[in-house]
């Protein structure tokens, strides 16, 4: 059925068929006929396969692309459209893709044919060419083979491929907070030993040509390249980033170039140039004269975009003078000072401000930017600063760091330890003198406040034993205070006071010391409970007063009245005194009248008996009488004549004696049994 169908229709399948071919083989019908036709995005490149005859069959020497008709690559393309008369016995054409450069990138391009590069160079000058889509310009041009200068920007291009090769690379994009520093690989060379090529105006390194006709260096460039996006041709410049320098607050950048004139014999650091920005336009720098090396220019606090192979940024503190300093500043640069303390000082020179030395006028409490490396700022305290001679105490200055217990001995001979503190005061006009003599304040310390007052307690225990020392203790220290005085006065430092600390005795001294004073105490501990007894004994009677008042005052009404009795009763003994006195007057007259005639009597009476034992006597013997007179006593006692108890002796008989002496033993026996016996009572 198909069969047949076929075949009553073949005219209109031949037809059909001829017309397939047609579409599908047109081009190939075309360029039989030598018709070429180039799509809108493509470019025609041409090779001529031979040339039969005429002048310029055959390429000159050394050349790759041909400008005349000769036979090889051709330096014209074919643009987009129909084309005649390119036969494809002769030519041979290749379509190629439009040549697109990206936002972003940047077209690198390098030629193979050309003029050869000069001797030295590694980059072809810049020609005239529509950027690069003109080879026969830019061969007519004498455009060089090899890297080129000019690079193709963000686009679309007709390039020929046979003369130039294109490669994409990215455009430079320097980041906030970083730059972009240069090194270029073609340019004149260095001269006259610099290490870094001057800044040319080059369009930030975009504008090859211009740096090149500007006669820029090869080598690390003075110049780098902000935050941004770049079109810079690899072949010619080399960008590697670095850090912006960022000054945080209270820090200073001390700064070091690597580029300028050699610093002038007995110098250290470059002077202030002006009109650099902040080392930011090194060419300024260089053509102001500026020195390579330290500089005394220090940056303050901000961001600045400075060529790391330039100049190297060291970032410090600054210079902060506390409260109750100054800073005395000794500069190591500037002009040769004059000494100004005038004649009366004469341990050191001081200078004006900006001056090499030691600055006359300090710097009062604040924070300043200083560069540490040219000038030293020393802070001087202008309080009172106290140092202690104590082992392991010091105070927070750090200057008694160094500083321990005063070892003495007294004139008795003990080693005692001793604590001493010292508060010392500097003015504030004062303050550079004491630095131009000795450099810094623990120099002070060392060289005159430690050898002072260690000598001057060493030879005061020496004039006391230590028990003395002990007593007089601040009568010691008024001395010492007034000593040391004078004694730093001479180095422009107060002595405010002087104060003796702890004093340690040796061990046997002490243990008498604190026994005596237990001994003390328990003395004075007694009294204590002494008074207290007193007191208590009073308050106890002073409560018994109080509780027995009222008995008191009935007492002392009843002395009162017994006053008053005894006054009425010695009134009354009174008047019978006067009575009896009265009354024994007159008896006493009555007696002395009755004794007188008493005795006038006796008198007579004894008279008359002495005139009858005269006569007595006279008749007879006076023994006699004496016998007769004592045996009639004897009768009218009534005394035994012959006693109980006979005492005698001797051959003779016993006389009237001897009866009395035998009753007076008798009378003495007789009592001394009586009290021998016991009571029975």
């Amino acid at each position: 059925m198909t069969v047949d169908y076929l075949f009553v229709h073949w005219k209109f399948a031949t037809v059909l068929a001829l017309a397939i071919i047609v579409v599908l083989g047109y081009r190939w019908l075309l360029w039989l006929f030598g018709v070429i036709i180039v799509p809108d995005d493509c470019v025609g490149i041409i090779t001529k396969k031979f040339v039969i005859f005429g002048e310029n069959r055959r390429l000159p020497p050394g050349r790759i692309i041909a400008l005349n008709g000769e036979a090889g690559y051709q330096a014209d393309t074919l643009p987009p459209g129909l084309h005649l008369g390119l036969w494809p016995w002769q030519y041979t054409v290749e379509q190629v893709k439009f040549f697109t450069v990206p936002p972003g990138k940047v077209g690198s391009v390098e030629a193979c044919d050309g003029e050869p590069l000069p001797s030295g160079r590694i980059v072809a000058q810049q020609v005239p060419c529509d950027s690069f889509q003109d080879a026969r310009a830019f061969l007519q041009n004498k455009g060089q083979r090899g890297p080129q200068m000019a690079v193709i920007p963000p686009g679309t291009y007709r390039i020929n491929s046979l003369l130039f090769t294109v490669n994409l690379s990215d455009a430079i994009v320097v980041p906030p907070g970083k730059i972009g520093i240069i090194e270029a690989r073609d340019g004149k060379p260095l001269t006259g030993g610099r290490i870094i090529a001057r800044h040319v105006e080059c369009d930030s390194f975009q504008d090859s040509m211009a740096f090149m006709a500007a006669g820029g260096e090869r080598g690390p460039q003075m110049a780098i390249i902000a935050p941004g996006t770049y079109r810079i041709n690899p072949f010619l410049f080399a960008v590697t980033l670095a850090d912006a320098v960022d000054i945080p607050d209270n820090k200073v950048g001390v700064v070091t170039t690597r580029e300028g004139f050699s610093l002038p014999t007995g110098e250290i650091a470059g002077p202030v140039v002006e009109g650099h920005n902040m080392f930011q336009s090194p060419q300024v720098f260089v053509d102001g004269k500026g020195g390579k090396g330290l500089q005394e220019q220090v940056l303050l606090a901000g961001r600045y975009f400075i060529n790391p192979r330039f100049a190297t940024i060291e970032m410090v503190d600054m210079t902060e003078v506390p409260i109750a300093h100054v800073g005395v500043v000794i500069s190591y640069v500037g002009r040769e000072g004059k000494d100004v303390s005038g004649d009366a000082f004469k341990h050191g020179n001081l200078v004006s401000r900006g001056e090499k030395g030691v600055w006359v006028e300090p710097l009062d409490p604040g924070k300043y930017p200083i560069n540490p490396y040219t000038q030293k700022v020393t802070n001087v305290p202008t309080a009172n600063v106290v140092l202690n001679w104590a082992t392991g105490k010091t105070e927070a200055h750090k200057l008694d760091a160094n500083l321990s217990t005063i070892t003495v001995r007294s004139a008795d001979g003990f080693k005692f330890n001793l604590d001493v503190s010292q508060i010392i005061h500097i003015p504030r006009n004062d303050a550079p003198k004491v630095i131009a003599r000795f450099g810094d304040m623990l120099a002070l310390v060392t060289q005159v406040l430690e050898p002072t007052i260690g000598n001057y307690f060493r030879n005061a225990a020496q004039g006391s034993d230590i028990i003395d020392f002990l007593k007089n203790r601040s009568v010691r220290q008024g001395e010492a205070r007034d000593a040391i005085s004078v004694a730093l006065k001479e180095y422009n430092v107060g002595a405010v006071d002087t104060l003796i600390g702890d004093i340690v005795p040796p061990d046997a001294l002490m243990k008498t010391l604190t026994d005596r004073k237990l001994a003390e105490q328990e003395r004075v501990t007694y009294e204590t409970q002494r008074l207290a007894q007193v007191v208590r004994q009073q308050f106890e009677q002073a409560n018994a007063l109080a509780l027995t008042q009222a008995k008191v005052v009935d007492a002392e009404r009843q002395v009162s009245i017994a006053d008053f009795n005894a006054q009425a009763s010695v009134k009354a003994a009174e008047g019978q005194a006067k009575a009896k006195t009265i009354n024994a007057e007159a008896d006493a007259t009555v007696v002395r009248t009755v004794g007188d005639a008493e005795a006038s009597k006796t008198r007579a009476v004894g008279g008359a008996e002495a005139e009858v034992i005269k006569l007595k006597i006279a008749s007879m013997e006076s023994g006699n009488y004496a016998v007769v007179q004592v045996a009639e006593a004897l009768a009218k006692s009534g005394m035994k004549l012959v006693p109980d108890i006979i005492a005698g002796g001797g051959a003779g008989s016993g006389t009237l004696v001897d009866v009395l002496l035998a009753n007076v033993i008798r009378d003495g026996t007789l009592r001394a049994t009586q009290s021998s016996r016991p009571d029975t009572r």
